[in-house]
């Protein structure tokens, strides 16, 4: 199973592979929380986005990315059009 969202502006397309990151390594959301120290209703809400989120800060990016072992690009798939 794979989940993703897609988020499309006039000349590509962004998908938010949060969901299939945290499949992929087999982590749920309140590991992911504590890992975090985000809120668990936050990361359902960023786990559940059919888009990029839009209002993602730096910092909630960096904490998602020292908790899952990754890089931006790996919650990022750009799609050329």
């Amino acid at each position: 199973i794979k989940v993703t969202a897609v988020l499309t502006h006039t000349q590509m397309t962004i998908r938010w592979m949060l969901a299939s990151l945290m499949l992929e390594k087999n982590i749920k959301t309140g590991e992911l929380a504590d890992r975090t120290g985000l809120h668990p209703n936050t990361i359902s809400k960023l786990k559940a986005c059919r888009e990029m989120p839009q209002r993602l800060d730096r910092d909630t990016l960096d904490k998602l990315c020292k908790a899952l072992d990754c890089l931006p690009g790996d919650l990022l798939r750009y799609l050329p059009d």
